[in-house]
């Protein structure tokens, strides 16, 4: 029953969604705050200590304004997760075992159930408590009714009249056994079809308040459930809307503060200067004057940088960012972490292909052309790095441990293809060219600098297609498939920028 009644909401949400949409992306964003600020503050922590640049004169504003400036980024920031975000998804929250706020909660609870029990033990006993939880159950189950369940409502209300129950109560004829295993049934038929193990088990338990609170647990994940299925229904809306909707907060956001978008225009100022330096220094002759003259420099008029191309220099800045020093640009703040990973990712590779061009140069020809051998050198490498994002990480460390690992599997290898294996003196300098690469001015570090490839748009469109990839850059052939999906990440991060060019990636 749980599997067709799932069906039929999803195809009543199907055709209510043009009348509800918009409510419903209210309810969506307002539910959730709590599961996002964690992250927005997250993301807003390294701003903390940074100056802003030069702005217009503060404003005084009141506590009611900054409460509601507040609920309109959260829910911003709400919505463009669930546009970009395939995979978002609201969890329940779970409580640190050793935590204050986890003790606390499970003393309250204990006192709260221990009190209910307390309550039922009297002669007669008394039901003030569970009346009070049965009009809780009721709030919830109506809550989980789409417009059309009208019988499913009217047969809730009519089971759970509270006034009813409190009726029975005082008279003694209240049966909460009888309600418990109806709840239990209305739970069966609203329930997603992965609760239907849990509701079961319900069933199995006898006492009143185990029941009780088994019950509100198992609620509380059919809220979870509920609260994913409005997501799933609005995102397509989201998708068509989220642009005029973003702009809309961010327009409101001005209106109240116009002074919070301050670091976006440093930001694109620092991109516009970027292509205007670039520009001046192409159009300048090689000696600095005119040519075949020995006159003095003639200045150069420097072209006005296209808006496209300054957007597009912004966002490939974004990939080597300093993210402690520097307050994020507002405009991308709820991409930030996004930003890191792939900024994380494209170090990695860099230290990853550094590592694989030093090993190469030493091995034989024969030897490191091996695809095979190549693989498991790349396997071996990203291994010892994989903690590479932790605080605790500590690359010279790392490299040593390569450098050591890295001088054994070349040996074996060239004693296996009849080469003679490395002598004492190659392991050395072979170890000692791996542990160089933590610097960042390190020579083959900077042959293999990703990030500078890709703050270079035309480098970056050179190398999309993964034949042209592995022609370019030096030992990246094991590495295709690593910066095809940074490639991809990227490109949907930033799904204007060059979107019809790299559709192919």
């Amino acid at each position: 029953m749980s599997e067709n009644l799932d069906k039929s909401n999803i195809n009543e949400a199907g055709k209510s969604k043009s009348n509800d949409s918009e409510q419903g992306l209210e309810d969506a964003v307002e539910s959730s705050e709590g599961a996002l600020q964690k992250k927005i503050k997250s993301g807003s922590a390294s701003t903390q200590g940074a100056q802003r640049p030069p702005s217009s004169p503060p404003r005084f504003v009141t506590v009611e304004e900054l409460v509601e400036t507040a609920k309109g980024v959260t829910n911003m920031a709400l919505a463009h997760e669930i546009v970009v975000n395939g995979n978002f998804r609201i969890k329940p929250v779970e409580l640190p075992e050793d935590s204050l706020e986890k003790r606390v909660k499970d003393i309250v609870h204990k006192a709260f159930w221990d009190c209910l029990s307390v309550q039922l033990s009297e002669d007669p006993p008394a039901y003030d408590h569970a009346i009070k939880l049965l009009g809780e159950i009721k709030e919830t189950l109506l809550s989980f009714l789409l417009p059309g369940h009208t019988r499913l409502r009217n047969q809730i209300r009519e089971v759970l009249d509270l006034d009813l129950i409190q009726q029975e109560a005082e008279h003694g004829a209240l049966d909460i056994s009888k309600l418990a295993e109806f709840i239990i049934g209305m739970m069966g038929t609203l329930c997603a079809p992965a609760r239907d193990e849990e509701v079961n088990k319900l069933k199995d338990i006898k006492e009143i308040v185990p029941l009780f609170r088994a019950m509100f647990s198992v609620l509380g994940l059919m809220k979870v459930d509920m609260a994913n299925f409005a997501v799933s229904s609005i995102r397509p809306h989201l998708m068509q809307q989220s642009v005029e909707y973003e702009r809309k907060k961010f327009q409101e956001l001005l209106e109240k503060q116009p002074n919070a978008l301050d670091f976006v225009t440093q930001w694109l100022e620092e991109a516009a200067g970027d292509l205007a330096d670039r520009t001046c220094g192409r159009a300048l002759p090689a000696g600095g004057g005119a040519a075949g003259s020995g006159d003095a420099p003639v200045p150069v008029p420097v072209p006005v940088p296209d808006a496209a191309a300054v957007q597009d220099r912004a966002y490939l800045r974004l990939l080597r960012w300093d993210h402690l020093r520097r307050p994020f640009p507002e405009t991308v703040l709820m991409d930030q972490a996004r930003f890191q990973e792939l900024q994380l990712q494209l170090e990695h590779l860099t230290i990853l292909g550094a590592v694989l061009l030093v090993t190469f140069s030493v091995a034989a020809p024969g030897v490191s052309s091996q695809a095979d051998f190549a693989e498991k050198l790349k396997m071996t490498v990203q291994i010892l790095l994989t903690d590479m994002h932790l605080p605790s990480f500590h690359l010279e460390d790392a490299l040593t441990a390569i450098g050591e690992k890295v001088c054994v599997e070349v040996s074996s290898r060239l004693s296996l293809c009849g080469f003679s294996p490395l002598t004492a003196d190659q392991e050395t300098a072979l170890k000692g060219q791996i542990q160089a690469v933590a610097s960042p001015d390190d020579p083959v570090r900077r042959i293999v600098a990703l990030k500078e490839m890709f703050l270079s748009t035309e480098c970056f469109l050179k190398y999309v297609t993964r034949q042209q990839v592995a022609k370019g850059i030096p030992t990246v052939t094991p590495l295709l498939r690593e910066i095809s999906e940074i490639l991809r990440k990227y490109l949907k991060s930033v799904p204007d920028l060059m979107g019809a060019k790299c559709i192919h990636i």
